[in-house]
């Protein structure tokens, strides 16, 4: 597939050539990281910086200069750098309700309501029920991960495990959630109303996510979690608390930690914390999320040059060539939006970039236009949740302190919604 060049535009790649600054990032990175059996010998950001100078080497009928510009507008773009507003605000906010004791007084509160065994059910649940509120997959990740790290540290638990499982629940709001921005992008590219989607969407989503909450009771069966002794006054909740139900009143994300820190400031001055060391601690956290935001410009970077080189484009076509029956279709239509999230790390944007192909496929093979959508959201949320470079995951490792890929072998609900999402598709092949 060609496209025609003109000054302000490069020549598409060919074949799988477009495609391979992606290639080449998941052999350095997975491929190598599962050979060897670590996922913290090879850096992300080195894999990441391979395929990009691989990205821009590759681009024809552009100078280096404008090729690497391309580049920047893409790593540049305002998603991106929304995204890493909200990874400072993070950093920031976590940091200074360590320092002051808010996560700690938190963590002591909350082991002491919860029997050990409990435990893990509890974090699944509370984040399926904060992500279904506010429907962001991001603002759950804020509010929750901090706490979870707490729990696990102080606990003796398994932190990676920890992660997953917010991870987990973060995504089930992201797709049912009428206010998420995935289930806006696929019932108006579809065409069809919220709660009929929302109607097809559960059949799917509901069983994983119990299924997925019995598999944290029976793994969280054994667990030997013990409260601490509580140092902290109970009212240090307080900033805390103010993240998470600000959160659930749908505020946005980065009102909501600006609003944590100032609480965290007010707090902190009572406890007799200057605002000099207040800031230190701050600082700190930002810091922190220096390497999060390099990973996120790289990938963002190189995506942007896959597109552009018509990588994205050339794949649609292959994947839509063979289509057969209702079955293929539904299969082809998930199959589309999760290869292109994939590539685009973004699930709201995979879904606007099939949309539209989707409807055709779907029209052509009598796929109702609500279940066509919740394949659509379905999709693109499993692959986001199990990518490493996806920001849900960078955002909640990066507060941890792990690996973006510690958490991958412990991802049970994506795993578990992409078998009942084939399940689904294998019942009927048609949905009214």
């Amino acid at each position: 597939m060609k496209k025609t060049s003109s000054s302000n535009s490069i020549a598409a790649i060919p074949g799988w050539l477009s495609l391979s600054p992606a290639v080449v990032f998941l052999l350095m990175y997975v491929a190598v990281s599962l050979i060897i059996g670590d996922f913290y010998i090879m850096p992300i950001t080195v894999a990441l910086l391979a395929a990009s100078v691989w990205a821009v080497a590759i681009c024809r009928n552009k100078s280096l200069q404008d090729r690497i510009e391309i580049f920047s507008k893409a790593a540049g773009h305002s998603n991106i750098l929304y995204m890493v507003w909200i990874f400072v605000l993070a950093g920031g906010f976590a940091s200074l309700a360590k320092g002051i004791g808010a996560i700690d007084a938190t963590v002591a509160l909350t082991l002491n309501a919860f029997p050990p065994s409990f435990l893990l059910p509890a974090i699944f649940a509370a984040a399926c029920f904060i992500s279904i509120s506010i429907g962001t997959s991001v603002g759950t990740v804020v509010a929750l991960v901090p706490l979870i790290v707490e729990l696990a540290e102080q606990g003796g638990g398994n932190l990676s495990l920890y992660v997953a499982t917010a991870l987990g629940g973060a995504f089930f709001g992201d797709n049912l959630s009428f206010i998420s921005d995935t289930t806006i992008a696929a019932t108006r590219t579809q065409g069809c109303s919220m709660a009929d989607k929302f109607k097809a969407n559960i059949r799917t989503v509901l069983p994983a996510a119990l299924i997925t909450l019995i598999m944290y009771m029976f793994i969280g069966h054994d667990s030997q979690l013990m409260a601490p002794q509580q140092n902290e006054p109970w009212w240090l909740v307080t900033p805390y608390m103010v993240i998470i139900v600000l959160s659930l009143t749908g505020m946005n994300v980065t009102i909501v930690l600006l609003l944590g820190i100032l609480t965290s400031l007010a707090f902190g001055a009572i406890r007799g914390v200057s605002l000099i060391e207040a800031c230190r601690m701050m600082g700190n956290g930002i810091d922190s999320m220096g390497q999060l935001i390099i990973i996120t410009l790289l990938a963002a970077g190189m995506l942007g040059m896959i597109k552009t080189t018509g990588g994205i484009d050339w794949m649609l076509t292959k994947l839509t060539s063979r289509v057969k029956g209702s079955r293929g279709a539904q299969a082809c239509i998930t199959l589309l939006v999760g290869v292109v999230n994939l590539c685009t790390a973004n699930n709201t944007v995979a879904i606007i970039t099939v949309g539209s192909l989707s409807q055709n496929i779907a029209q052509k093979y009598g796929i109702s236009p609500q279940k066509t959508a919740s394949l659509l959201d379905t999709g693109s949320c499993i692959v986001q949740c199990l990518i490493p470079y996806g920001a849900q995951t960078l955002l909640a490792t990066g507060l941890a302190g792990i690996s973006p890929a510690a958490p991958w072998p412990y991802l049970y609900y994506p795993w578990t919604l992409a078998l009942m999402t084939i399940i689904s598709i294998l019942i009927k092949r048609k949905t009214a």
